[in-house]
Order: structure tokens, then C-alpha cells, then sequence
């Protein structure tokens, strides 16, 4: 069973079969797959028992929140979509230096909190996913919280212009995530997902001694919360970290989840026997390459990772609307076929 799989992998105990996961934006496979239409409400949970996944990406806070909010606007890549520029940025550079997030965004009621995450989880682990793990997390947790208020534009203008002041309003953002992870702390789950997309496509974006005075420490402190009640933490961002695995495994990471940017020889190398691997396998392999280079593509991160207990296959980033349906198939069944170890 993909539940059982997920959770030996989790633990390190090396299931039989490399288990599986992905993030599935790709509507005519999925209808393909599971012989539903393309705009049938359950089409992604069907895909997802009928591909098999063991682990559920989730990230399910902080929620809807007060306040005003940045948009960086759309990527498209799927012809059903209506384009629509939402461009917009709700502070300046000077403005957004200003704001007290506790003020703006409001710090939730742990308690309350703690029962809204609780029935959530309950209820996807016990009637909507039950074939597979299936974690609490928080998506906004610093950086990716201040993508989501200020946009890059002005968030790295705020870095440029006073840096401590740019740390200063991250803290007070700190202190409201802080009640969601202890809320998560104190449910049912066994599994965190950490997500914060704290770096870009060449790395971080700030002098990389910020990262280790500033952000990690207080990555540590809220990770600390999760892991002092028995949960297994892992981290998760998009771009290039490899720079950043043994800082990360440092401040507490059990595992991690990554795009192809980030170096799998590495992770595989200095942490394939101690920490969970999720990802990797490059989705530009699959968009434009032939259905050879997508074998070749899922034959290399397989064979890197085989052998580390606590590897699960995913397409790094994800698999969107517009990979040819030849790939995809190509891409699934390969992993099927190489999965036992």
C-alpha cells in the first residue's frame, strides 16, 4: 500500500519500492489515466490513488489572513486558462520597510487555530487521501511570506535599502507564524512540510552571510516547535539551495524536497542515508526534450538515489499542462519500471 511505503520512507526503512510523489497540473493525463473529463471536480485526487503516490504535498496555512497583498501575476501554460494581468504592488519599497505585520496580518488564536488544522488533517488523511502520507505545513513561512505581501520588486528594493530594516519586518511576520507552527505542533500529524522559497534560480538573492545570521536561526527556532513533539520536518523550496543543504540539515531539516537546479549528487552524497529526498527529475527535460531524453532523464535520478531509504521519485517543481502526452507517459512508466530496488 502507498501509505505504508510513504511512511517506511519517511522513517528511513527503505520500502521495497521507491515510492512516489508529484505536484499534477496536466488535465488530459489525467483524464487519461482515470477516465474522467477534464473538468470533473475529482480528477486530481483520482489521478493521484490511480499514479500511486505515496506523500500528498500539502501546505495547508496560514490561510486566509487580513491585510494587503502583493501580485506578481500568471504563468500560463494551459489553453482553458483566461489570461489575466493582475499585476499589482501594495507597498513601496519605503512603505512596506514600515509595516508591523502582527498589526497588518493579524496574530490568529493558537487554540482555535489548533482545532481548524486538526479537523482539516483529519479529514484529508481519513476521506480524501487515505492511500498515502499526508502532512500539515505552511507555505508562507518567512520568504515566501514576503514574496507574497510585497513582490519581488519591492522586497528586494527593501533589502537594498536597509537590510536590518528588511529582517526587522520579516520578524514581525515571525512572530505570527510562529502561532501556526505551534498550532500544527500540537495536531495529529507526524509529517511537516516547511515551505519557503528562500532562494532563485542561481541561489540566494542576499549576501549568503544574511541567510546564515538571520534566516536560518529562525528557521531552527520554528522547526524546533514541530520537532519537539515527534514530528519529522522537512523542507521544501524552489530555485537552486545546494549551497544551503548542510545549513539547512544543521538547523534541523529531516528531509528535503527540490527542483532539478538543485544538486541531487550532493544530497544523495552527504545526507542519502540520514534524510528523506523528494524530487529532482527536470520537468524542461519532459517539456522539450524527445520521449529518449525523458527516460534517460528519470533513469538518472533513479539511479543516483536507488540505494538512499528514504528517496521518493517526483518531478521537480512540477508537471504542467503543456509537457506532451508521449513524455509524460514515458516519464511515469519508466519510474514504474525501475522502482524496485
Amino acid at each position: 500500500m502507498s501509505f505504508e511505503r510513504g511512511q517506511q520512507a519517511i522513517q528511513l526503512h527503505a520500502p521495497d519500492l521507491i515510492p512516489h510523489t508529484e505536484y499534477c497540473s496536466h488535465p488530459e493525463y489525467m483524464s487519461h489515466i482515470t477516465g474522467l473529463p477534464v473538468d470533473h471536480p475529482d480528477l486530481g485526487r483520482k489521478a493521484m490513488e490511480v499514479m500511486d503516490y505515496d506523500f500528498v504535498w500539502n501546505t495547508d496555512g496560514p490561510g486566509t489572513l487580513r491585510g494587503r497583498f502583493s501580485d506578481m501575476g500568471r504563468a500560463y501554460w494551459n489553453e482553458g486558462q483566461r489570461e489575466l494581468d493582475s499585476r499589482h504592488q501594495a507597498f513601496t519599497p519605503e512603505e512596506g520597510l514600515t509595516i508591523d505585520c502582527r498589526e497588518e496580518y493579524g496574530v490568529p488564536d493558537r487554540a482555535e487555530l489548533t482545532r481548524r488544522y486538526e479537523a482539516s488533517w483529519q479529514h484529508a488523511r481519513t476521506q480524501v487521501y487515505p492511500f498515502a502520507v499526508y502532512p500539515g505545513g505552511i507555505y508562507r513561512t518567512e520568504i515566501s511570506f514576503m514574496i507574497a505581501a510585497f513582490g519581488w520588486d519591492t522586497l528586494l528594493n527593501m533589502a537594498a535599502l536597509d537590510l536590518q530594516g528588511f529582517t526587522r519586518v520579516m520578524d514581525t511576520w515571525f512572530e505570527v507564524v510562529k502561532e501556526h507552527y505551534a498550532a500544527w505542533a500540537e495536531t495529529s500529524i507526524d509529517v511537516f512540510l516547511c515551505h519557503d522559497d528562500m532562494v532563485w534560480s542561481e541561489g540566494p538573492f542576499i549576501n549568503p552571510a544574511w541567510y546564515r545570521g538571520e534566516l536560518f536561526p529562525r528557521y531552527r527556532e520554528l522547526w524546533r516547535i514541530v520537532k519537539d513533539k515527534g514530528k519529522k520536518l522537512l523542507f521544501c523550496s524552489d530555485g537552486n539551495y545546494t549551497m544551503f543543504v548542510d545549513d539547512l540539515a544543521e538547523a534541523g531539516a529531516d528531509g528535503f524536497i527540490f527542483e532539478p537546479l538543485t544538486d541531487l549528487d550532493y544530497v544523495v552524497k552527504h545526507y542519502g542515508r540520514t534524510h528523506v529526498i523528494i524530487g529532482n527529475a527536470d520537468c524542461r527535460v519532459l517539456t522539450f526534450g524527445s520521449v529518449d531524453d525523458t527516460k534517460a532523464e528519470v533513469r538518472r535520478v533513479m539511479d543516483t538515489a536507488r540505494d538512499c531509504p528514504g528517496f521518493f521519485f517526483a518531478v521537480g517543481n512540477h508537471l504542467p499542462a503543456n509537457i506532451p502526452m508521449a513524455n509524460i507517459v514515458a516519464c511515469l512508466d519508466t519510474y514504474r519500471s525501475l522502482r524496485e530496488r
